[in-house]
């Protein structure tokens, strides 16, 4: 395997040696270079070459934010955006992501080697993810939706659950604010930063028709309704259906992720059968795989983003291997989710 390069883009001097630190423990990472500013990093890209950038928001000359447009515009290259630890810090990450940057990681409030070494395995699976990501699928053009009318929606005791990981917020912003008011119960599963779960939500509900919450334990789960839950401490599953309650569970990670898809996926198979929709959007590695399975098994409708339209297609691509042929781009996916009438799907 090919080790990926990064340049590191940050004005602290202390924080370019913790990160480049940081990165180096992986054997499959090696930092080419650390500069301070956009102009300096403008001018050594094209000698190193990197694979994937980590950048800073606050730097001297031009700022992080408007770096990042610049290089999606002119020479698109996998970003990973450094964000801190605050409502401030979160808003300006979820801008990060709408401009281009693949995935955020919050800086340790504390800078110091002890602190770094705690965020060095996490941080290394989310720059070698970012290596991995397909910026193409940015170029494919914009889809439509079907002709199908959602504003005249009946709602008929389906349950909705949807999941992803990195490039997942796009998709599933592309796809919720197609949903009609009167959607199934909807549970958005990402496995994100946490803190980009407020700031999504709120920006979400101010673009959907449908009520957005941020998932709680015990929550009634009520039709016209979007919960996201993207706390990394719990899962999320569905205790019952019809007339089920969300419930959290703290259990050790399964298959490495936490949430997990399929958790998610098995708890909605089990309780809806025929009534269980389960979507899988971008994300690496293989969660929700066997869950979205396990509905298909039940009579549930099965739903794929088109890897060509995912950002990091892997989570796509393995749901497809286990028999899930009902594919497209996200925006459609919101009226195979909530039809009107039966749209063909992609094989």
């Amino acid at each position: 395997m090919a080790v990926t390069k990064v340049l590191v883009i940050d004005d602290s001097i202390t924080m370019r040696a913790l990160f480049t630190n940081a990165l180096e423990r992986s054997k499959d990472i090696v930092v080419v270079g650390a500069v301070d500013s956009a102009d300096e990093a403008r001018a050594m890209i094209p000698k190193l070459q990197p694979n994937v950038l980590t950048l800073d928001v606050e730097m001297p000359g031009m700022n992080g934010l408007d770096f990042l447009a610049e290089l999606m515009e002119k020479q698109p290259i996998p970003v990973v955006m450094l964000s801190t630890l605050t409502q401030k810090g979160a808003d300006v990450s979820l801008r990060a992501i709408e401009l281009g940057a693949v995935d955020c990681f919050p800086k340790p409030q504390r800078a110091t080697p002890d602190e770094f070494e705690k965020i060095s395995g996490k941080l290394c699976k989310v720059v070698l993810t970012a290596a991995k990501t397909n910026l193409a699928a940015r170029k494919v053009p914009a889809a439509t939706a079907p002709a199908a009318a959602l504003g005249d929606y009946v709602w008929d005791g389906e349950i909705i659950a949807v999941a992803g990981g990195m490039g997942a917020i796009e998709a599933a912003s592309d796809m919720l604010v197609a949903f009609p008011a009167n959607c199934p119960p909807t549970i958005v599963s990402l496995a994100i930063d946490e803190g980009l779960g407020v700031p999504f939500a709120s920006r979400l509900s101010k673009n959907t028709s449908a009520k957005v919450k941020l998932a709680a334990d015990g929550e009634s789960l009520e039709p016209g309704t979007m919960y996201i839950a993207v706390d990394p401490r719990f899962h999320v599953v569905v205790d019952r259906w019809p007339g089920g309650r969300l419930r959290l569970v703290e259990r050790d990670p399964v298959n490495g992720v936490r949430p997990s898809a399929d958790l998610l996926f098995g708890s909605v198979a089990k309780t809806g059968g025929t009534k269980a929709i389960g979507v899988v959007l971008s994300g690496d590695g293989n969660d929700g795989a066997a869950g979205i399975a396990a509905i298909k098994s039940a009579g549930g409708i099965c739903l794929v983003q088109d890897p060509a339209t995912a950002l990091v297609p892997c989570m796509a691509q393995a749901a497809i291997a286990r028999g899930v042929t009902a594919t497209a781009a996200p925006i459609q996916l919101a009226a195979y989710a909530c039809p009107t009438r039966s749209p063909s799907l992609a094989a």
